[in-house]
């Protein structure tokens, strides 16, 4: 890599615990202004007030529990990406690249995927903590996740998101999102926490914010053979800005998508199987046929640990008619440990579910 003084320059953008309406415009004038070439390429951080961001196409009735997010003063909010609904507060510290196609090095999202989520992952281990990138986009410390990652072109401009956990409150995030009540027990509660770590967890003295930044910023613009400079918004975005909150922060957004709740019902089947009990309740998209989300639970033996969390995160979205394909795709290749346990056996398992829905 070149000397560092000679390297291109990025902005760095610290905007600091914000209200989600303002985080998401702020998504919003920063893709825009790289796209439009008035934003320079930008590596942000941020946080969220206590917030459930649902996914651009979702509906907040079919997703979020309601009367949790009021209870606890949740603000409900949509992002102007894709994707489920998600929990975030002062304890999970968001980083973002905005950047032209050229400076991302490629148009490969997978590529891009890798090169940040090494870069971040050497970031914590300066740190202290030994986390690894693990293919598609997570990174993570002994098998639990510490950091999920996202990101999507717009044009010529991409916009990718990471978030890591400093600290987490699994069963304040599990009560407001719309997720079955077995979910909620303590044993599921127990099986989440086994399943993500955070740096309060894993180091005895958490750093402060600033150094977290520091070593995130440097480790990501090494990985690219830039340097970053802090800065703020020039006029344009902040003009960009100010438009996207008058759209964002407003009932119209928010409640853009509305869909009843008895349209995604949660259907559900358990079998005693040689290696254990396996349930399965799937969050089904009644319009589409399409599965939205699905969750294993029960006392079933698999080895490694992980591997139907993996395999929820693999089904969502997908339409009834490829679910036994997607199955088998998803174990291809994988070394799973099951006690006999088959994938055709999973695959029936939440063929029993959908059958509900044919006879309702």
């Amino acid at each position: 890599m070149p000397d560092r003084m000679n390297r291109p320059v990025w902005r760095l953008l610290d905007t600091g615990t914000r209200r989600a309406a303002e985080n998401m415009a702020m998504n919003r004038a920063l893709l825009t202004g790289r796209q439009q070439n008035v934003s320079p390429d930008t590596i942000r951080f941020l946080a969220f007030e206590p917030s459930a961001l649902l996914g651009y196409h979702q509906s907040a009735e079919q997703e979020l529990n309601m009367a949790r997010c009021h209870e606890l003063g949740v603000a409900i909010q949509r992002r102007i990406t894709g994707g489920g609904a998600i929990y975030m507060d002062q304890g999970q510290l968001g980083w973002e690249l905005y950047l032209d196609r050229k400076a991302a090095g490629s148009a490969e999202m997978s590529v891009i995927a890798r090169r940040v989520c090494e870069a971040a992952a050497g970031g914590l281990q300066q740190l202290g903590v030994p986390a690894a990138y693990r293919p598609r986009n997570d990174i993570e410390v002994n098998g639990r996740k510490i950091s999920g990652t996202g990101g999507a072109f717009d044009g010529d401009a991409l916009m990718y998101q990471g978030t890591l956990l400093i600290d987490l409150d699994v069963e304040r995030m599990l009560s407001v999102l719309n997720i079955p009540a077995g979910k909620l027990s303590d044993k599921a509660i127990a099986s989440a926490r086994e399943r993500v770590t955070s740096l309060s967890a894993l180091l005895p003295e958490l750093p402060s914010r600033q150094h977290i930044v520091e070593v995130l910023a440097m480790a990501i613009t090494d990985a690219f053979g830039v340097t970053a400079e802090p800065g703020g918004l020039n006029a344009a975005e902040q003009a960009l800005y100010e438009q996207a909150l008058a759209e964002i922060d407003s009932p119209d957004w928010i409640d853009m998508v509305q869909k009843p709740a008895h349209d995604r019902p949660v259907l559900s089947a358990e079998h005693k199987f040689p290696a254990g009990l396996l349930r399965v309740n799937v969050a089904w998209d009644r319009q589409q046929e399409r599965i939205r989300q699905v969750w294993f639970s029960g006392d079933v033996f698999v080895s490694p640990a992980r591997t139907l969390v993996d395999l929820e995160s693999h089904l969502r979205d997908t339409l009834a008619d490829r679910m036994p394909e997607a199955v088998r795709t998803f174990f291809d290749g994988r070394q799973v440990d099951m006690l006999g346990l088959q994938p055709d056996d999973i695959a029936g398992l939440l063929r029993q579910a959908l059958q509900q829905e044919e006879t309702a």
